[in-house]
């Protein structure tokens, strides 16, 4: 991770040809400006609330107070992101119903809302006069001495540091050499204090779950969303045996016993009714068992399978899917990701041709979907992203999706596993 980097970093003797001291200076800086419009804010709406709250006019000012760490951290943990690249996640659970009140009830009880008012509170009391001090002290005044030079050319005589009377070439080219030297050695203490600023910020706004707490979580909302998942393929397959070949059989059962009461030239042309009714339903029980799970994938692996996927897709596709048998169940995981994929591709990206690729890669199966369409592919706007990547946690695999608007589309899915002895 970067962020141990940067705090090896401290140790290196060029750490001012790194980017890691002026990643920081921007995190202090912007830190110093960010904490003076919260100091100010703060103060106005606490004050106010105190003096108002006799007459309850205060109350909501005070309870905008109370919330005010919320948009504070919030651009805190984007801000994060010039010092320590890993993404900050909101500690803060979804509402559970539309509504103000239920958003505003949520809030207050949890947890993560008082840590970052304390938050707020420690920056405006403590971070923000320190590093407004490391800043004029660590930054301010060597810069000065540093522009020295291009002061004195222009104004003539100045005084550095309210001391030192620079009235010559020389005294103007030592200050820019101490001013220089000034700037070095103090980029150690203030990246030092940016990271150890950053690692607070992360601890109290980001808090990490332990491993297991969050597997356990992950677990339980997979498990739901897989119930519902299952529910509704169980009705889908109720409502095409009822409406599909149900009704075929019936109508066959119904030419067939008119067959029976009949003679001659129309007996034949019932029994040839029947028939046809009969493959129909043979064709839509197929075309049923194949979306439960193919007989193709059964016999002949998952090359075979992805490849009639392939086939029977309204866009062209590229396979390159040369894999060994595999355990059953990776190969059926594998398999319904391909296909709700390329249904993907087909119905919503506007691409014009689209790619399959497969390898084993030290113990995982690697299985990329792609496609040349116009991008924008969320997990958040539909099930369909959701139920994959539940699928693939079952067998505690991983769905990685990149999908930038405009395209194009990659969508990878990595299953541990090792190839099975089974005859093709």
């Amino acid at each position: 991770m970067q962020s141990s980097a940067a705090w090896r970093a401290l140790a290196r003797w060029d750490l001012v040809l790194t980017s890691w001291p002026w990643r920081s200076l921007a995190y202090l800086v912007t830190g110093v400006l960010v904490g003076e419009v919260v100091l100010v804010a703060s103060l106005l709406t606490l004050f106010t609330g105190v003096i108002l709250a006799a007459m309850l006019v205060g109350v909501p000012l005070l309870l905008a107070f109370a919330l005010g760490g919320i948009p504070v951290a919030a651009l805190e943990r984007r801000r994060l992101r010039i010092i320590d690249p890993e993404p900050a996640a909101t500690p803060h659970r979804r509402p559970p119903a539309p509504g103000v009140a239920a958003w505003l009830r949520l809030r207050i009880l949890e947890q993560a809302t008082w840590r970052e008012l304390g938050y707020v509170v420690l920056m405006v009391t403590l971070l923000w006069p320190l590093e407004l001090l490391a800043v004029t002290f660590g930054l301010g005044m060597p810069a000065s001495m540093i522009l020295t030079p291009a002061l004195r050319s222009q104004m003539g005589d100045v005084r550095v540091l309210t001391f030192w009377l620079v009235d010559n070439d020389l005294s103007a080219l030592g200050a820019l050499a101490v001013g220089t030297l000034w700037l070095v050695l103090a980029l150690y203490p203030l990246t030092l204090l940016a990271l150890a600023h950053g690692a607070l910020a992360r601890a109290m706004l980001s808090p990490k779950e332990s491993e297991t707490g969050r597997r356990l979580a992950e677990i339980t909302r997979s498990r739901t969303r897989l119930v519902a998942a299952f529910e509704s393929e169980r009705r889908r397959i109720e409502r095409d045996l009822h409406d599909g070949a149900q009704q075929r059989l019936v109508a066959l059962t119904m030419t067939l016993g008119m067959a029976r009461l009949t003679e001659g030239e129309e007996t034949a042309e019932l029994v040839a009714r029947a028939h046809d009714q009969a493959k129909l339903a043979l064709a839509e029980i197929r075309d049923l068992i194949r979306g439960i799970h193919p007989q193709i994938l059964t016999d002949r692996g998952l090359p075979a399978a992805v490849a009639d996927v392939a086939d029977r897709s309204p866009i062209p596709v590229d396979v390159t899917v040369t894999l060994p048998r595999l355990p059953e169940t990776v190969e059926s995981v594998a398999y319904f990701v391909v296909t709700e994929a390329l249904t993907n591709v087909a119905r919503h990206s506007g691409a014009t041709r689209a790619r399959v690729e497969s390898r084993l890669s030290e113990g995982l199966l690697v299985m990329e979907v792609g496609d040349d369409g116009t991008g924008g592919a969320d997990p958040a706007r539909g099930s369909g992203l959701a139920g994959l990547a539940d699928r693939v946690s079952v067998v505690d695999g991983r769905l990685m999706l990149s999908s930038p608007s405009g395209g194009p589309t990659l969508l990878r899915v990595e299953i541990p596993c090792v190839p099975t002895d089974r005859s093709t």
